[in-house]
């Protein structure tokens, strides 16, 4: 299956948990920073092991505010999308508005999880193959 990084914003991890536990239950590697740091882990290195291995990030949009943890990982990402790499950006809507989406991605199709979480994560599931 595939190996997905969970890009999302600290205040919101119990959603990217329970999101999370949904992606491996349908046999998929996920990469959750709870679930990959340990204590005295590099936080640099692992990020940018998980970024290197995956083949979907998830960019979770919210009204949580900005991360720059998180804007690094989706910008380093798109950076590679560009490049060739065989990484796809996957947008969700977990909180808020369409007002937390970048601009670069404002024209990309998204899942909306905040208006139907059900069908939302079906969305993102048929989209990770």
């Amino acid at each position: 299956m595939a190996n997905v990084f969970l890009c999302h914003r600290g205040p919101d991890k119990p959603l990217i948990e329970k999101l999370a536990v949904t992606l491996e239950q349908h046999g998929h590697d996920v990469w959750f920073d709870v679930w990959a740091l340990d204590i005295g882990d590099s936080i640099i290195g692992k990020i940018d092991a998980g970024l290197a291995r995956a083949n979907y990030l998830v960019l979770c949009y919210s009204s949580a505010g900005d991360s720059p943890y998180t804007e690094i990982e989706w910008q380093s990402t798109l950076a590679r999308q560009l490049e060739g790499h065989d990484v796809t950006i996957l947008p969700a809507l977990i909180s808020g508005g369409r007002d937390a989406v970048p601009a670069i991605l404002a024209g990309t199709k998204y899942a909306d999880l905040v208006r139907d979480w059900d069908a939302g994560v079906r969305a993102l599931l048929r989209a990770v193959r």
